[in-house]
């Protein structure tokens, strides 16, 4: 944020912060005349998450910005915790109550996350949840930092890895890699001290909604015949697990408590015998494990929703099954050095057996977590 402040290329910025304390302005910049002095702004906005609590504050202020005129540019420094779907939505429909529609006066031009290569896998695996740093919006925030910070690599146009200066080049390349991995369509920029040419970052014209959507690497890779090949160089790897049969819920929860160390993020979705109507999501990130109802199968639809769904989306009957309709087991895995063959043949050891397939799938013993229902 400094760096832009002092280097806008004879842009008139606009700032909005979360948090003065957090971003650190260069004392020396408001010294000498604050913002005033280059036409900047800073506007500082308190108590809570930007994307959260403040979203009707934000579309006021930035209205506010915008209808003042004289700048260029607004740069929105988001806090560490924010979630980047909610930030980006404000931009993108009209608020009816507030009578504020963004649309008309501005555009979300870049998303930007600044990845600190110094402490990424210490903070990918350290198993810790807001709450366990003192960073929740308040005592029920249990969002673990690890799924923040996959969230918000995964929807960047645009990550600075930065403090390259404190890695080795190789561990920067793997790292670059990795991201590289998590969201290929992501513009990759190693800095140190986040100097970067800001054409880089300011006046882009990448975000797209709907392109950064679906940009994540998992979301790639289930939607590909593609195959992404290994990076043989580092060993990161990448592939689908796929199995029209459903996984036994005691196995498959004693394979999730013996997960893989080497498997670096996982998400997609499983057909669990014990809940054949409800289709399960399950994302990992480092030691961060997380499962949730996806909605029902198709299959488990009335027979007039289900053919009028079919008929919407013609091309489930590629993979339809005759007897579990649209049933199946579909996980994307990205590792380090991963076993490809030992995920696979361990996973396939969950599934029913033959035996177990001619079963009452109900009375099976099922350990694993009751499903919440995405909202």
């Amino acid at each position: 944020m400094n760096y832009i402040l002092k280097n806008g290329d004879g842009l008139k910025v606009a700032v909005i912060v979360n948090d003065m304390s957090e971003v650190n302005i260069d004392a020396d910049l408001v010294k000498q005349g604050g913002f005033s002095r280059t036409e900047e702004t800073l506007v500082e906005m308190q108590n809570g998450c930007i994307c959260c609590t403040l979203r009707d504050d934000l579309m006021k202020e930035v209205e506010r910005l915008v209808d003042k005129g004289n700048i260029d540019y607004i740069v929105i420094e988001s806090s560490g915790i924010s979630e980047p779907i909610p930030v980006a939505q404000t931009f993108t429909y009209i608020d009816e109550e507030l009578g504020i529609d963004l649309t008309k006066k501005c555009s979300l031009d870049t998303m930007v996350t600044v990845v600190d290569g110094n402490r990424f896998w210490e903070d990918f695996s350290s198993g810790e949840s807001l709450l366990d740093r003192k960073e929740g919006n308040d005592e029920h925030d249990t969002r673990e930092v690890v799924d923040l910070l996959i969230d918000q690599i995964e929807f960047a146009n645009v990550i600075l890895l930065n403090k390259v200066d404190l890695l080795t080049e190789e561990d920067a390349k793997e790292l670059e890699l990795v991201l590289k991995k998590l969201n290929p369509e992501a513009k990759i920029i190693q800095t140190i001290k986040s100097v970067i040419d800001l054409k880089e970052i300011l006046n882009t014209g990448l975000f797209d909604f709907e392109k950064a959507s679906q940009g994540a690497g998992w979301i790639k890779e289930l939607n590909t015949d593609h195959h992404t090949p290994e990076t043989e160089e580092f060993g990161i790897s990448s592939f689908v697990y796929r199995r029209k049969r459903p996984f036994h819920p005691e196995r498959l929860m004693t394979w999730l408590e013996n997960w893989p160390v080497d498997i670096v993020r996982t998400k997609g979705f499983f057909w669990l015998a014990s809940r054949n109507d409800m289709a399960g999501l399950l994302s990992q990130a480092g030691t961060s494990i997380m499962i949730q109802g996806a909605g029902e199968w198709v299959a488990a639809y009335s027979e007039a929703e289900k053919q009028q769904t079919l008929r919407e989306e013609p091309e489930l009957l590629e993979k339809w099954d005759d007897t579990f309709g649209d049933r199946m087991n579909e996980l994307v895995f990205i590792g380090l050095e991963m076993n490809e063959e030992e995920v696979i043949s361990t996973l396939d050891h969950c599934l029913l057996t033959d035996a177990e397939m001619q079963q009452d799938w109900s009375a099976f013993c099922d350990p694993l977590p009751k499903f919440t229902v995405q909202s």
